[in-house]
């Protein structure tokens, strides 16, 4: 139970250099995908593919699920394409120093 919000170091999802502007990156281990749409704008998602539950599998200029084919904007998480037909959700995010870390 170190998970308490507020207290002790915040989850560190990775370097801001992980994460390309105008794409992104998939951090598996907390199920979050970070994208960078302009320089400087870190946005958090789902790592999850509303679909059918498939982790994410990769970011391009959309974030992308290999299991069926849907992909979802790295802006705002809308469906960019099908089969998903829900966005997805965000998690919010933040910059401290030169990483991206849940919060």
């Amino acid at each position: 139970g170190e998970g308490n919000a507020g207290a002790g170091t915040p989850t560190v999802l990775g370097g801001t250099s992980d994460v390309p502007v105008g794409s992104g990156a998939v951090f598996p281990a907390q199920q979050v995908v970070v994208t960078q749409p302009s320089r400087g704008t870190f946005k958090g998602f789902s790592g999850i593919c509303t679909h059918l539950g498939c982790p994410l599998s990769d970011v391009t200029a959309t974030i992308n699920c290999n299991c069926h084919g849907s992909a979802f904007s790295i802006t705002d998480g809308s469906v960019v394409n099908g089969p998903a037909t829900r966005p997805l959700p965000g998690v919010a995010v933040k910059v401290d120093g030169s990483n991206v870390v849940l919060g």
